[in-house]
Order: C-alpha cells, then sequence, then structure tokens
C-alpha cells in the first residue's frame, strides 16, 4: 500500500483595510527626513508607531480610557459646594 501524505491546511486569508492621512509638505518633508536618518520606509515607521495601538486594544478597550460626556466638568464640583 502506498503512504499517504497529509495536505497542509490552507492558511486564512488575511483582509487588509486603506487607512489614509494628509500631510502638509513641512510635515512630509520631516517625516522623509527621518526615515532617511533611520534607513527605514514611512509605511514601516508609521506601522511601528501604531503597533501598541493596534496589539493592545483588538479586543477591548479599557473603561478609564472611555471619554466621558462631561469631561470639561471638571471643576463643577468646586462651583456646587461653594
Amino acid at each position: 500500500m502506498p503512504v499517504r501524505t497529509k495536505r497542509k491546511k490552507s492558511r486564512k486569508k488575511v483582509r487588509y483595510r486603506e487607512v489614509k492621512l494628509k500631510l502638509s509638505k513641512s510635515q512630509q518633508q520631516s517625516l522623509i527626513n527621518y526615515c532617511i536618518a533611520r534607513r527605514t520606509t514611512p509605511t514601516k515607521l508609521i506601522k511601528k508607531m501604531i503597533r501598541p495601538f493596534l496589539s493592545k486594544y483588538s479586543k477591548e478597550v479599557p473603561e478609564e480610557l472611555y471619554v466621558t460626556a462631561n469631561q470639561l466638568d471638571l471643576f463643577g464640583q468646586e462651583h456646587q459646594q461653594k
């Protein structure tokens, strides 16, 4: 009887989303200069900088990071006590 070889499982296809942002000329030049100095590309630099946000909060965001509705009401308690 011939020996059967196992087939490799096919990998799940990764879906990418496109994100666009606009930079001023000076911001673009700063980005290019930094990338040249660090010998990297703008895409790699941006991905590296946002990686903590992409990995930490993939499941859920901690409650203390949510913005409250009355964020400007920091001194409201102080005025009510008077």
